[in-house]
């Protein structure tokens, strides 16, 4: 590569190059093996304790390493394009189940750049939709920040496309750096997901309660539900509802819940404590 130039070998790394390349390989064959599961993060309205919907997210039981964190093998996901027909089985198992939730209960489902560029995303997330007979207005797409400013118009225009459906979009880990307040105006979502980063110090750094201040109040003058993440202490969860937020979601109100424990959620029988 030339000469000046200094390269620090650490073994972590090709253990983690063995890691990535292991992983890869068997992950094309976890769905086909039934190692991948769905469990559903509760959205929890902040007035009412009431459970409004929920987040599907997957996760990957490994037959020797046991259960693999998303960050690890999602990313591997994207970067091989296995994230595409991992997406479709995400969509078509939490379609399945919000079919037998009630009317009203919103299902979310993260969608990855990668899954925005196929050409024939739409039309794949739109039939999927109508196969399950779940309303359109149930559906809630979730896309990050960094993705709604990586692909610009095209992400427009999938937003737009899948709105005239009747479906509704949200903005993930906003707050994180990437978008600008006139990027999220020329954008038609519906939802405002803060990101658990500008969450973590809200009501007790005064620095970090200013910006999530600032974005709830952002927010609202746009007319957009707000979600708060990664909602952990009884001082966010006070300081979050005195300031407006709509919903939340995190260990304080709910761990990931299995479809069946869900199910009791959405009954109305356990509402999240007020105090």
């Amino acid at each position: 590569a030339g000469k000046g130039q200094i390269r620090i070998f650490d073994p972590a790394m090709r253990l983690a190059a063995t890691k990535h390349l292991e992983y890869r390989s068997e992950l094309s064959s976890a769905l086909e093996q039934d190692q991948l599961r769905l469990v559903y993060m509760p959205f929890v309205d902040l007035r009412t304790g009431q459970v409004t919907g929920a987040e599907a997210l997957v996760r990957w039981h490994h037959p020797e390493h046991g259960d693999i964190p998303a960050s690890e093998f999602i990313p591997i996901a994207e970067r091989s394009g296995l994230i595409v027909p991992m997406g479709e089985w995400v969509l078509d198992q939490a379609l399945a189940q919000a079919a037998r939730w009630r009317p009203g209960l919103y299902l979310s489902v993260n969608v990855s750049a990668v899954q925005i560029r196929q050409p024939d995303f739409v039309e794949r997330f739109v039939e999927a939709v109508d196969r399950h007979r779940v309303p359109p207005g149930d559906v809630v797409i979730e896309i990050t920040e960094t993705t709604l400013v990586d692909e610009g118009d095209r992400a427009t225009e999938t937003i737009n496309r899948l709105r005239e459906e009747g479906l509704r979009f949200a903005v993930d880990d906003y707050g994180s750096g990437y978008c600008s307040l006139s990027q999220l105006q020329r954008h038609p979502v519906d939802l405002l997901k803060i990101d658990r980063a500008a969450i973590e110090e809200f009501g007790s750094d005064p620095q970090g309660s200013t910006l999530t201040r600032t974005i709830l109040q952002m927010a609202d003058s746009l007319e957009l539900l707000t979600v708060a993440e990664g909602i952990e202490t009884s001082v966010q969860l006070r300081e979050l509802r005195r300031h407006g937020c709509d919903v939340g979601q995190g260990y304080l109100l709910s761990r990931p819940l299995e479809a069946h424990a869900l199910a009791r959620r959405f009954s109305g029988a356990e509402p999240v404590a007020a105090s």
